[in-house]
């Protein structure tokens, strides 16, 4: 049973990858392994949990009573427990605030596109040239995602695609590179991306540390790949035609701007909140959602009941894009039983044995979570190495006090750990949640971002690992 939920894992992301040719939409079959996963845990629950590779379980077994470890009706009541009481309920809440801050940035985009904020911007980037409007847009998404986040810059800058490229395949393109500047911009920053998010609240790193280590390698990751295009692309974009019967007073340019502002402050918003209640992201999101709407519903009194319509939150949450949610939840609920069941533990644990080097073992993980969901990965980094300190360092032999180093509080390790978890996702599209929104937005094919991004991507990922390396050693040498 240990075995076939892996099985049904890779079974289940083959579907999600060959979405096109198989004609089933990857929200289906995510949503299948989510259940299925599960299923066959509990199914086989007492067998996959002897085997003891889940730290949580082990956790909670050492809450029942001795008497209890030997009666097997018992144990099957607690084994229920766990799995059903404790450990669902526990991802699901984690899951739930993904998809809830996912729900609130999308329709806080909707409201600003359909009140034409965008275009207060769109007409500012007159330029058509396809490389200098690769330049401009990843700059822009790489500072932008460090000040929101990754996810929430890739909803938004999508929407600005669709105002500017009217070609399908070229808005693909520039997505995915808006993918790319958003992991990387989102890696350096501590509010910039949940792994990093997860390493600060955690206490393994700080923040004006985290900014000045990682920034740089970011960048470079960031930088590779637009370069390597700036040689290789040519002539301009087109822009998309403007529907001659749409109304031209819809908003005034006063209004658009107002909206754009509010909806941008309602999403700037969020990490303020989040570090001044210590409440999780999605309630100063839904938040920023009220206030935004109940001001629409303020501004649309008086209107036309035509401009009421459109002006009303309620039709423009028919255009928020559930299926991209329900893949979320079934892809994350997937992951969360191999994480309860221990797969992850194992896979961490094995990378520690195999590598023992820092940058290996980053690296690995890095990768695998262009694969595996990011944040179980980092999760699990955070359980096996705990933050080491320093006044211990002194005690242990040379060589081993030289390694343990690296996890004292804004060590290599967990630097290090911020970067690749963050821009290793970008390998392939579905490894982040940016990437997975702008698959779900776009309807980007799995394939196609296989054969045109990840080598770009890759060759960006080591170039950054590459620039950390040296980074350190000039940090080392003054």
């Amino acid at each position: 049973m240990f075995i076939l939920m892996v099985v049904v894992f890779v079974l289940g992301y083959t579907a999600i990858a060959l979405e096109h040719p198989l004609k089933i939409d990857k929200a289906a079959s995510a949503l299948m392994i989510g259940s299925l996963t599960w299923v066959i845990y509990i199914l086989g629950s007492a067998d996959i949990l002897d085997l003891g590779f889940s730290r949580a379980w082990e956790a909670f077994k050492s809450t029942i009573p001795a008497e209890a470890l030997s009666n097997p009706g018992e144990m099957s009541e607690y084994i229920h427990e766990f799995i059903v009481e404790k450990e669902i309920l526990h991802h699901l809440g984690e899951i739930s605030q993904i998809l809830f801050f996912l729900l609130g940035a999308m329709t806080i985009v909707e409201i600003v596109d359909q009140y034409q904020g965008f275009k207060v911007i769109t007409d500012k980037i007159k330029t058509t040239n396809k490389v200098k409007l690769l330049w401009i847009l990843s700059f822009l998404t790489f500072f932008m995602s460090a000040a929101l986040d990754n996810l929430t810059t890739t909803i938004v800058l999508i929407a600005l695609l669709r105002k500017l490229i009217a070609d399908k395949e070229t808005r693909w393109f520039y997505a995915s590179m808006v993918v790319l500047a958003a992991n990387a911009g989102g890696a350096w920053s501590p509010i910039g991306d949940v792994t990093t998010i997860m390493l600060w609240i955690g206490g393994q790193v700080t923040a004006a540390n985290i900014i000045v280590m990682v920034i740089f390698p970011s960048l470079v990751t960031m930088m590779i790949p637009v370069l390597l295009l700036s040689f290789t692309m040519k002539g301009d974009v087109e822009r998309p035609v403007i529907d001659s019967n749409a109304p031209k007073d819809f908003t005034s340019e006063k209004e658009r701007l107002f909206i754009l502002i509010l909806g941008v402050s309602a999403l700037l918003f969020v990490p303020v909140f989040k570090t001044f209640t210590h409440l999780p992201p999605y309630m100063g999101m839904l938040l920023g959602l009220s206030v935004l709407w109940i001001v629409t519903e303020i501004l649309a009194r008086g209107k036309s009941e035509e401009d009421q319509r459109r002006r009303s939150v309620v039709s423009i949450l028919s255009k928020v894009d559930v299926p991209t949610v329900l893949f979320f939840l079934g892809i994350l609920s997937a992951v969360s039983s191999l994480q309860s069941a221990g797969h992850l533990d194992l896979l961490a644990g094995y990378l520690d044995k195999t590598f023992g080097n820092i940058y290996l073992i980053n690296g690995a993980i890095g990768i695998l979570s262009s694969i595996v969901d990011n944040v179980p990965l980092v999760a699990g980094a955070m359980g096996m190495y705990p933050i080491v300190d320093p006044a211990t360092l002194a005690s242990l032999p040379v060589g081993e006090a030289a390694y343990m180093h690296h996890f004292v509080i804004d060590g290599k390790f967990w630097e290090l750990l911020a970067f690749t978890a963050g821009t290793g996702g970008s390998i392939l599209i579905i490894g982040s949640a940016a990437g997975v929104a702008a698959m779900g937005m776009e309807k980007i094919d799995f394939i196609w971002y296989l054969k045109k991004i990840s080598l770009l991507a890759l060759l960006g990922y080591f170039a950054g690992i590459g620039a950390y390396y040296l980074q350190d050693i000039l940090f080392h040498f003054s």
